[in-house]
């Protein structure tokens, strides 16, 4: 019989006692009368203090100013060698074993194995060492000063940079155990140093590659995955290998484009099965486009439009980093036709039930490493040292993970330096262009690597070359158009804006009268030291959408100015993406900004902090859509409509489009059946399909306007319900303000509750507020004579029994319907 390697989990039964600053030298100089409480493992210092009640996320206390000691017995446990495994200590951190010290670390993205020996009357202690005293340390000269990341120390610190962004995030500070502890014991046999590389082949087989280090009796072992079984052999240099050919396997592919399909990998040994991992099989290239300066991801040979948003953080009081914590957020990711999520060098780095997940919805990760805006200590071989053992530490978890595609030197250190005026010399240098990339080639050869982002071009920050970061419709005020004009090529981030959540968010989680309270624009992310806060941004194009005075109707209908609010970003974010996926555009990707928020109330996030969408979540599935129909405004040229098709079939459908006069009287009208094929796009003129000039832009302006919205929509024989509709407004949205009459029924069958909704004209904006029920889709434009129906899931945690109560409205006139 194998004695296989065992782990227990240290997460029960610790102690947290708070000292000042270098009080304590060691954990037995602890004064016995100590307050003492039940500590949280994993966790962090601000969960296990909002546990006791003594933290408030809300308004956070300072912590870094004290040491946390993290204290547990070890006493029953076997007695015997040992190995003390720290996946993550979170910063400056001393381990104890019966008072004598066995670990000092100084980055809380280090993983650390410790050979112990255990007596069976063990006491292990942990100190969190106070952060304020590193972060006072000068070390090199910077050149540079990034204005939104406090203190400058931080630079010198390997630490998350949440909780140092005023104006961003809340000031919590990352200390203590976030990831797990645990003791290993050995086994017969230790599987080290895993490394697994899949791939296509050209005739379409899998390619498997599988070598480790194998400590141990090395008896019959074999690998298998997909169906096929091959020996291991060993090497020269005494590791063991493997290389699988799999016949006609199903490629990995991002849930916009396929399925994405994952084989689990077998070691064989002596007749036990070992789950060696997981993966998936599919190439990643990058296409540059014919002038070598775009930004395309290729995977298994097509070129991806990269959707998504960027990720912030599960819960920035306890950083979580289990399953639980991701899967709602990711879901309602993947629900909204993303296809990539971004972690920006700001955040931290997920664990690998992170990657597990992207792996089983298809979507693809653009990971930064931890590095952004600072000028790093680059020349400090200690300190590159210790960048290069974490990334190191990062790849080696991530081996086979599918949907890990673009590995990135960081976050505007290029951008940073670039726009005080200092030479290209100046922002690169052997971290990011040498020692960075020569660990991803060592351990992810498979994955895309760039060295900052934004990148690329003279000035790293320009838009229309390779990779940038595009706030001009956004912080930057500039037209919707702009988003054209710009040629923008691909967008790591965009379009901040402060999204307001739904109503029931806001009367659950922000008890304040909304707008007119200092608590409110306190929870409204800025830029440090900007005079603009991103409502103010949200509001101007709320003013340039619906040609209201924003300021009097925030004093005077705070309500009307909510739902305007709500309507406005998801709006612009629609019509951004609608330039950027029509099929002569330049851009290959965007990624907005970002996917969830930290604390209730107007964030970034398209997702609020309780894990509910906002409405610009919904906006944001309209424009996510694999098949796709798209209005753009030419000018003169008249109207496009634009279809898109990312599926591996053709498509046969029937494209309809009507300019509606008062909302109603149909001015003109065409339809068109046709055959989209696979993976393809096609542009047609509006008048193509009416049979006649109409001036569909009202840019000629013979004569008042003929019509004031016009509708295109695509449709699959034998359904009614359209698969995707495109809205234009040639004189404004204001202008095609109707009072639409809705009539909505609510009804279930055996797959759920639904509503059927349908208007008299059109109705801007259609919005259901329904308890504990997700609407399929929400602030949607509802034509006439074109009735959807909406399906009600309910929330994570609700009773799908539960009956729906909830109500219906638009921005179009006053009506509410209750059901």
């Amino acid at each position: 019989m194998i004695n296989r390697p065992t782990r227990l989990e240290l997460d029960q039964n610790w102690f947290m006692v708070i000292s000042a600053s270098g009080q304590y030298a060691c954990a037995g100089d602890i004064a016995a009368d100590s307050p003492r409480f039940p500590a949280i493992v994993p966790g962090t210092v601000a969960r296990t203090l909002t546990a006791a009640g003594r933290f408030d996320p809300a308004n956070p206390a300072k912590i870094s100013d004290r040491d946390f000691w993290y204290l547990t017995s070890l006493e029953g446990e076997r007695a015997g060698r040992a190995i003390l495994c720290l996946d993550g200590l979170a910063t400056i951190a001393e381990v104890y074993l019966n008072d004598e010290l066995q670990l000092s670390s100084d980055s809380m993205f280090a993983v650390h194995e410790i050979p112990v020996r255990l007596t069976g009357k063990d006491n292990l202690a942990i100190c969190f060492r106070a952060l304020d005293p590193h972060l006072a340390q000068t070390g090199p000269r910077a050149r540079w000063r990034p204005q939104m990341i406090t203190p400058s120390g931080m630079r010198l610190v390997r630490s998350t940079l949440l909780g140092h962004m005023p104006g961003w995030c809340p000031d919590i500070d990352a200390v203590g155990p976030y990831r797990p502890i645990s003791i290993r014991r050995e086994g017969d046999y230790l599987i080290d140093d895993l490394r697994i590389s899949s791939g296509l082949g050209d005739d379409g087989e899998g390619l498997l590659d599988i070598s480790f280090v194998f400590s141990g009796k090395v008896g019959d072992l074999k690998i298998t995955c997909g169906g096929e079984t091959t020996p291991v052999m060993i090497s020269e240099d005494g590791r063991l290998h493997a290389h699988l050919a799999i016949p006609s396997i199903k490629p990995w592919w991002p849930q916009s484009h396929g399925d994405p399909d994952l084989y689990d990998i077998w070691l064989h040994l002596d007749g036990y099965d070992h789950l060696l991992g997981r993966t998936g099989f599919r190439n990643i290239a990058i296409d540059r486009d014919e002038d070598g300066q775009g930004f395309a991801i290729r995977v298994n040979g097509v070129n991806i439009f990269c959707r998504g948003a960027v990720w912030t953080n599960a819960d920035i009081t306890s950083l979580p980093g289990d399953r639980e914590s991701y899967s709602g957020f990711l879901e309602l990711a993947a629900l909204a036709g993303m296809n990539m999520i971004r972690i920006g060098g700001t955040m931290t780095y997920e664990t690998p039930e992170f990657y597990a997940l992207c792996d089983e919805l298809g979507l693809m990760v653009w990971q930064d490493f931890m590095l952004a805006n600072f000028d790093y200590p680059a020349s400090d071989p200690a300190f590159c040292d210790r960048i290069a053992a974490e990334a190191e530490s990062l790849l080696k978890r991530l081996q086979g993970a599918p949907s890990l595609v673009v590995l990135c030197g960081g976050s505007e250190i290029y951008q940073q330096a670039a726009m005080l005026g200092l030479p290209r010399k100046f922002w690169a240098g052997p971290l990011t262009e040498e020692i960075l990339p020569g660990v991803a080639e060592a351990l992810r050869p498979d994955v895309i690597y760039i060295p900052n982002t934004p990148f690329g071009g003279d000035m790293p920050f320009l838009p229309n070359t390779a990779v940038s970061h595009y706030y001009g419709v956004g912080a930057y005020c500039r037209p919707l158009d702009d988003a054209r004009r710009a040629n923008v090529r691909f967008a790591a981030e965009c379009l901040a804006f402060a999204n307001v959540p739904e109503q029931a968010s806001l009367d659950n989680c922000l008890a304040v009268p909304a707008v007119h309270d200092p608590r409110w624009k306190a929870r409204v992310p800025r830029d440090r030291g900007a005079s603009w806060d991103f409502e103010d941004i949200r509001d101007h194009y709320l003013a340039e959408l619906y040609a209201v005075d924003v300021m009097r109707l925030r004093r005077e209908d705070p309500a009307r100015y909510l739902d305007l609010s709500r309507a406005a970003s998801g709006e612009v974010m629609q019509a951004t993406f609608s330039e950027w996926r029509h099929p002569k555009s330049s851009c290959r990707g965007a990624m907005v900004w970002t996917l969830q928020d930290l604390l209730p109330g107007a964030g970034w996030g398209v997702i609020d902090s309780t894990g509910l969408p906002k409405p610009a979540w919904h906006a944001l599935k309209r424009a996510f859509q694999s098949l796709q129909v798209i209005l753009t405004d030419e000018g003169t040229n008249g109207l496009y409509v634009h279809l898109v098709n990312e599926h591996d079939r053709g498509i046969d459908l029937t494209l309809d489009i009507a300019a509606l006069r008062d909302g109603s009287q149909v001015a003109v009208s065409g339809t068109k059946a046709l055959l989209l094929a696979a993976r393809s796009s096609l542009s047609l003129a509006a008048t193509d399909l009416f049979g006649a000039f109409f001036d569909t832009t009202y840019a000629y302006r013979f004569g008042p306007p003929a019509h004031d919205v016009t509708i295109a929509s695509i449709t699959i024989d034998g359904q009614s319900q359209p698969l995707s509709q495109a809205f234009h407004f040639p004189r404004g949205r204001a202008a095609a303000f109707h009072d639409a009459r809705l009539e909505a029924s609510l009804q279930r069958d055996d797959d759920g509750w639904f509503i059927d909704i349908s208007t008299d004209r059109l109705a801007q904006s259609v919005h259901l507020a329904f308890e504990n029920h997700l609407p399929s889709d929400n602030w949607f434009h509802l034509a006439p004579g074109s009735p959807r129906r909406i399906e009600l899931a309910p929330i994570r945690g609700a009773d799908p029994d539960t009956h729906p109560v909830g109500e219906i409205s638009s921005l179009s006139g006053r009506q509410v319907i209750r059901l």
